[in-house]
């Protein structure tokens, strides 16, 4: 396995994995193939786009779309979406990309890296394992119209 930058012809098949990994009972998302490949292309033209792919025998088995961010006191990624399809989970690609996203923000000298996620699902206990904590002093709002 290796991961490499994410680049624009790898979106097709980030959009696949994303499809298959959210559209079930746990996540409830309904994403159309066009809608999956729309939705990651508006952050791969963002302008601080930060995104890696895990590749293995030329197939990419996993998809990681982020952000730098500018704050007042120093500039963090921001991780919008990471997937890795469902037969490979738990073998340590989600790992290895966030291990990747570390060495660019250690390269660049920001502060650190920031996401959110849905606390039902095991997402949460993965990110732990990795070093992320619950922010009390966060919350995340939404208002639907």
């Amino acid at each position: 396995m290796i991961i490499r930058k994410l680049q624009e012809r790898d979106i097709p098949a980030c959009a696949d994995i994303l499809c298959s990994v959210y559209n079930n009972e746990l996540w409830m998302c309904r994403w159309t193939k066009e809608t999956a490949e729309n939705y990651l292309k508006d952050f791969f033209e963002h302008s601080k786009f930060v995104g890696y792919v895990a590749e293995e025998d030329s197939e990419i088995i996993g998809g990681l779309f982020a952000h730098e961010k500018i704050w007042w006191n120093d500039s963090e990624v921001f991780i919008e979406e990471m997937f890795v399809t469902l037969k490979r989970q738990r073998g340590g690609i989600g790992t290895a990309l966030l291990k990747e996203v570390e060495k660019y923000i250690q390269e660049k000298h920001l502060a650190g890296m920031t996401l959110s996620t849905n606390k039902y699902a095991p997402a949460p206990k993965f990110y732990e394992k990795n070093g992320f904590v619950s922010c009390e002093h966060v919350m995340f709002m939404a208002k639907e119209l």
